[in-house]
């Protein structure tokens, strides 16, 4: 078969698959240019998911008739001035994207220079360029982008809907916003939610003022700053608080340079920062922001520039776990704070029993309510909303609290700390403390359970892990397999606290234990440890996989619920939480304690 050369339109529109792959990716494109011009404010409108129409307008320099005819060209740029591809300090460089669209679609380009006495406009129909012509433009650049696809009509069939299309087109819109917040940002169109938003501020709060409008005022609330460097990388940014996980990782941003990039390194290195916090199935939420030199990174490793490659991964991996480790740790006890969804639904679920509305209307009681089953209900002889008789509360009323609120004097001195002071336990299970402005409410066991962990992995990085020896060795009856792969580790079990020995085929023979466990199932924990080692993923090492047994070892040896405690270890535990890294969550990521504002509580009875 002979061999010959492509027509230039049908090159572009091969490469228009590589760069342009539905309407988000022409959007990126559009908007990353009009970054690069300088824009201050950048409107983004689409019709029909971007299928129809996609219009990028900007404030930016411009682009002057000579400017305008190149522009449409392929491989011209003016983001590589000295010819230097290992040194890219721009968003858009290619050369690519203009001419790609314009092969596929009707592309209108209007723009006019700062200082210019008007505009000039260029039209590129299908992949067929028209001449530059005058037009009537304010300063800045506006791209219009009609019927995508409609030279490719094959590549159409592969679009989702136009709805699926639309919100990919927010989503582009918004990692953008973010790498930007000194930038307003507006997006219309249908089949979407559109936004507005205003330019912040220069330096970290009005970067923490963008995340909270294009993330969620939750995060912007449950967010700790990162600040960091290392050998000329620099992060910054924000990460979510361990308890504000999410099911997906969809709410991680990640920017190289500010580029949002969807990077396997950086994700990973954020897992890895995280594992000690969160349970293998729950993501965090975070906004970080990676700074460097434009030679230490190459982004030209993808057509569309979503991931990137160091010179040095180890760096930048070590840089991220180390930023990350070092401010969860620097949080101690905190928690996320998202209360207004648990006191909206309490509100909902008072209203529904019959409470009072915010409107001051009473709600309609539920259908199989029997007022005569409330504890409040009237005796014989009593009429209208009286007491309820003594006799309800002696025989059959016994509510499993245990309020012993005057067993000793509050300690005064600690309404000002973080946590307040022991005022009672419930349910033999919930510690409540009074804070000068609310109350907290802490589950025991949880709480012990971090903190016994944090206290056996403190000892094995200091000294070992402290351990007690057995007056008599527990044997513990293993398969085979399972006994071999735990004494293949017997030295690193030996630092976590555990001396095992064997004891003939499929036995090990437990000589020593942490001090900690006291009586736990010493047996239940070595076949944790087993399924624990089993796992031999490289992405899993050693030590995390210890960490795992350490965690085991304190759920089994926690406070569990169901026992009572004085006023002296309440308090005790509340200081000991306060003075933990990581004390907010437990080992399994759930919260150990939610603190109500006095603001909170009036909420829920309609003071507010």
């Amino acid at each position: 078969m002979q061999v010959r050369r492509l027509d230039p339109v049908l090159v572009d529109r091969i490469a228009a698959g590589e760069v342009v792959e539905r309407p988000a990716s022409a959007v990126k494109e559009l908007v990353e240019n009009a970054l690069d011009s300088g824009a201050h404010r950048i409107d983004v409108a689409i019709e029909q998911g971007g299928r129809r129409l996609i219009r990028v307008s900007d404030d930016g320099a411009g682009m002057g008739p000579e400017d305008l005819a190149l522009a449409v060209d392929r491989h011209a740029t003016s983001k590589i001035p000295d010819g230097d591809l290992s040194s890219i300090a721009t968003l858009g460089f290619r050369g690519e994207a203009l001419p790609s669209i314009g092969s596929v679609a009707v592309l209108d380009i209007v723009s006019r220079p700062h200082g210019a006495p008007q505009g000039h406009r260029i039209r590129v129909d299908q992949g067929v360029k028209q001449p530059v012509a005058p037009a009537s433009h304010s300063f800045g650049t506006r791209v219009e982008v009609r019927d995508l696809f409609a030279a490719t009509p094959a590549r159409l069939k592969f679009l989702k809907s136009e709805r699926a299309e639309a919100q990919a087109v927010a989503d582009v819109v918004k990692r953008l916003s973010m790498a930007h917040p000194q930038v307003r940002f507006a997006l219309s169109g249908d089949n979407l939610s559109g936004f507005d938003y205003t330019a912040g501020e220069p330096g970290i709060e009005g970067l923490r003022a963008r995340l909270g409008q294009a993330i969620s005022a939750e995060f912007r609330d449950n967010a700790l700053a990162v600040d960091a460097e290392r050998e000329g990388f620099l992060l910054s940014g924000y990460a979510g608080l361990p308890t504000f996980h999410r099911a997906n990782a969809l709410n991680q941003y990640l920017y190289v340079n500010g580029r949002p990039v969807r990077d396997k390194l950086l994700h990973g290195a954020v897992r890895a920062a995280y594992m000690d916090y969160l349970p293998s199935d729950r993501h965090p939420a975070l906004a970080l922001y990676l700074q460097c030199d434009p030679r230490a990174v190459d982004v030209n490793v993808h057509p569309a520039k979503a991931e990137v490659r160091f010179a040095d991964p180890g760096l930048v991996r070590g840089l991220i776990i180390g930023a990350l480790k070092q401010t969860l740790a620097g949080a101690m006890h905190r928690s996320a704070s998202n209360l207004g969804e648990r006191i909206g639904a309490m509100t909902a679920a008072r209203a529904g029993f019959g409470g009072m509305t915010s409107g001051g209307s009473r709600g309609t009681a539920p259908v199989n309510w029997d007022w005569r089953a409330s504890p409040s209900a009237p005796g014989d002889g009593v009429s209208g909303m009286g007491e309820a008789p003594q006799a309800a509360f002696d025989s059959g009323f016994a509510p499993g609290a245990d309020a012993r609120a005057h067993e000793a004097p509050m300690a005064v001195d600690a309404l000002d700390s973080p946590l307040g002071a022991a005022r009672a336990q419930i349910h033999d299970t919930y510690v409540i403390a009074q804070t000068r402005d609310g109350l907290v409410i802490v589950d025991q066991h949880a709480a012990h359970e971090r903190l016994v962990y944090e206290r056996l992995k403190r000892q094995r990085l200091e000294s070992g892990v402290a351990r007690q020896m057995m007056l008599i060795p527990i044997i513990v009856d293993l398969e085979p397999a399972d006994a071999e792969r735990l004494l293949g580790h017997r030295d690193a079990l030996a630092e976590s606290g555990l001396v095992v020995e064997p004891f003939g085929p499929g036995a090990l023979a437990v000589s020593e234990a942490p001090a900690l466990l006291g009586k736990a199932d010493i047996g239940a924990i070595v076949r944790d440890l087993s399924d624990a080692l089993a796992d031999e993923n490289p992405a899993n090492p050693l030590e995390r996989r210890l960490d795992q047994v350490l965690a085991t070892m304190a759920c089994h040896h926690s406070v569990r619920a169901g026992r009572r405690l004085g006023a002296e270890e309440m308090n005790a535990l509340l200081r000991e939480m306060e003075a933990t890294p990581g004390s907010g969550q437990c080992n399994h990521g759930r919260p150990t304690y939610v603190e109500l504002k006095l603001a909170d509580v009036e909420r829920l009875f309609g003071r507010r």
